[in-house]
């Protein structure tokens, strides 16, 4: 492991396609990334774990509902469940809302039509690992690419979310696909699993716009090196 270097992974599943765009945008923050295959049921020796985006298994069924049964899955909810920091983007959000580790559920677009597109999103806490990087209130600009990130609960899942300051981040003007409240990032209860529609991994290079993304991965990468370095 080099001691400057924090090691995530990032599971890899059939039809992730995002997944070497978070290894480059980690690598360019300061992490050693580490492409996880997701019949591997024990994780490498790393400091967090982040789920790519993507379409794995073509998103048959509904999005993420099959990915939840891989072998991996099994070995993130441990990881998770021991305090290790996981980040969900897009598909990856899925894949947790659909394992159990995050409430709620993503449903098709309220359009039913597939949208790219920069979007704004409001911080709505910074006392979490992965926004650690922001202010309350920030506005943050990060693109978004699904067909099916329309963020739903009930109106007593809703409640409690709210009150438990689950819901880290909102979309700000426009809600582009119908998620309930404008949400477009939640934790879970203990804070260290995150999900988020957006995709940060695209937002890290000046050259391609927005660097806003990198606050979060920033975040990410941080707080893995102080869970691996903590343990040596």
């Amino acid at each position: 492991m080099n001691e400057t270097k924090p090691r995530v992974a990032i599971v890899v599943f059939p039809g992730s396609n995002d997944d070497r765009d978070a290894a480059l945008a980690l690598e360019g923050l300061g992490a050693e990334p580490v492409l996880h295959w997701h019949g591997d049921s024990e994780l490498p020796d790393v400091g967090a774990v982040v789920l790519p985006g993507g379409f794995s298994y073509g998103d048959y069924l509904r999005a993420g509902a099959i990915a939840r049964f891989s072998p991996a899955m099994r070995a993130v909810a441990d990881f998770a469940a021991e305090g290790g920091y996981v980040l969900g983007i897009c598909n990856g959000f899925q894949v947790l809302c659909e394992a159990g580790l995050l409430p709620g559920a993503l449903r098709p677009n309220e359009s039913l039509s597939f949208i790219c597109k920069d979007v704004a999103l409001r911080v709505e806490r910074a006392d979490v690992p992965f926004l650690a990087g922001c202010e309350v209130g920030q506005r943050l600009t990060i693109p978004i690419k699904h067909g099916e990130g329309c963020f739903f609960a009930d109106e007593a899942l809703l409640t409690q979310l709210d009150e438990a300051g689950q819901i880290v981040l909102r979309y700000e003007g426009e809600n582009p696909n119908g998620s309930i409240a404008d949400i477009a990032g939640v934790v879970n209860a203990d804070g260290n699993v995150m999900g988020l529609m957006p995709h940060p991994e695209h937002a890290v290079d000046p050259l391609v716009g927005s660097t806003d993304g990198a606050l979060i991965l920033q975040a990410l990468v941080d707080r893995a090196r102080e869970r691996l370095f903590a343990a040596a």
